[in-house]
């Protein structure tokens, strides 16, 4: 078998196992060992640095949700009502995956002299996954909320459209 056919076949293997892998996402909790989850930072009596992380099969509008959610829960754990965003951010990282390349070749040699031409590429990244974290810093306080531009949220009603009762269904979706 030449190598150009091993080569294919492995490519083609890779795709079949990269397909084969259940896709479950990161549970809406606090970060586990691997850094999956929420975590924040209390910067200030009424401010934080929320942090929400997923797995390669976590979207990343959940990502943004789940720091959502985070941010109403601690609004209402310090007894305020609304929170503002006040600097967000959302990175993608891809990790895992093998780089596949494939490589065509010919040659002639004579006594003489000798001709050789190849042609050879990168086919792409093979099981590669993103991994999202969302980042936001969240300005809370009591009613009424502030009459300024910007990212105002009543923090229950996030809590009863984001909440556990939705996590669940908002993974099964994507």
């Amino acid at each position: 078998m030449g190598f150009l056919a091993r080569a294919a076949i492995l490519v083609i293997a890779i795709a079949v196992v990269s397909g084969c892998v259940t896709a479950v996402g990161t549970s809406y909790g606090p970060a586990d060992e691997k850094g999956f989850g929420y975590s924040e930072t209390r910067l200030e009596a009424d401010r934080f640095r929320v942090v929400f992380s997923g797995d390669g099969a976590t979207p990343v509008e959940v990502v943004e949700d789940f720091a959502l959610l985070r941010a109403a829960e601690l609004t209402l754990e310090t007894g305020n009502d609304w929170f503002r965003i006040v600097a967000r951010s959302v990175e993608g990282d891809e990790r895992g995956g093998v780089d596949v390349g494939a490589g065509l070749g010919s040659g002639s040699f004579g006594r003489r002299g000798g001709v050789s031409v190849g042609v050879g590429g990168n086919v792409g990244r093979v099981g590669a996954r993103r991994f999202f974290t969302a980042r936001m810093e969240v300005l809370m306080g009591k009613n009424p909320p502030p009459e300024e531009d910007g990212e105002v949220y009543d923090a229950r009603s996030i809590v009863r459209s984001i909440g556990p009762a939705s996590t669940d269904d908002a993974i099964e979706a994507s």
